[in-house]
């Protein structure tokens, strides 16, 4: 993958700027007490989260991909041996077989890219991102409502939002604030492993948007009478929006339309 060479802007680069801000979040990624023995930072750039993670792990590597910044976060850590400063993209990197989790301050412009990169890798334990406030309370249904992504994720994943963090805590400061989003891959699957493929069907399904409504969307691949019957099971309106529909609702109704 080829390496941006614009401006800090546009590579959506803004800076912690208060070291209370990157401790709380270093202490929400791995609590105090504990220590993991891998964990991936995704956009080190200036180091003040990574100061605050290097003590929680056994290893830190500390991606960035600007390379005006990787020479003074390696002059900054040159004496801590457990962070290992990576010059390059976080994305194009292949993920490591063994267990590990993923902190960061991520790009903006990037998120939806760095969360897929997480939910695709098989051995990620835990994610704990900064990320647009707008995006965090979407993804975690702060709003009372829920995305394809995180419905679809919920049986592996669970997914919350784990604090608000003002704009005026960066450099530059951005036009809207933070939200810190964790993700947990479950210790206890809530499905089957070979439910997948179907419960992620009927997910799809019934956030394409065909017919209308959540209803009708389903209606496609089952009769109307099984519907009514797995709507009244979820506790459902027949008239309910699809983003309405909390995971554990989803749940249910892929139990019912499956049996």
């Amino acid at each position: 993958m080829a390496r941006p060479t614009h401006t800090t802007r546009a590579l959506s680069q803004n800076f912690l700027a208060d070291r209370a801000t990157a401790a709380h979040l270093a202490r929400i990624a791995v609590p105090n007490g504990s220590q993991v023995p891998l964990l991936l930072e995704v956009g080190a750039g200036k180091g003040a989260l990574t100061e605050q993670l290097a003590p929680r792990c056994r290893e830190l590597r500390a991606y960035e991909i600007d390379p005006r910044l990787v020479p003074g976060l390696r002059t900054r850590f040159a004496d801590t041996s457990q962070v290992h400063v990576v010059d390059g993209d976080f994305l194009a990197v292949r993920p490591p077989h063994t267990p590990f989790a993923v902190a960061g301050n991520v790009p903006f412009s990037r998120t939806a890219a760095i969360v897929d990169w997480c939910l695709r890798a098989p051995a990620l334990t835990d994610a704990t991102l900064l990320t647009q406030l707008e995006y965090a309370r979407k993804r975690t249904g702060d709003y009372g409502s829920w995305t394809l992504v995180t419905v679809r994720s919920w049986p592996r994943y669970e997914w919350r939002l784990a604090g608000r963090v003002a704009r005026t805590r960066f450099t530059p400061v951005p036009r809207v604030d933070a939200g810190i989003v964790r993700i947990e891959r479950r210790r206890t699957p809530l499905l089957a492993p070979g439910s997948y493929e179907g419960w992620r069907h009927l997910v799809e399904l019934g956030f394409s948007g065909v017919g209308g409504s959540l209803h009708a969307s389903l209606r496609r691949a089952h009769p109307r009478r099984r519907v009514d019957t797995a709507f009244r099971a979820a506790g459902l309106e027949p008239r309910v929006l699809v983003g309405e529909v909390a995971p554990g609702r989803w749940l249910r109704l892929y139990e019912a339309l499956s049996s």
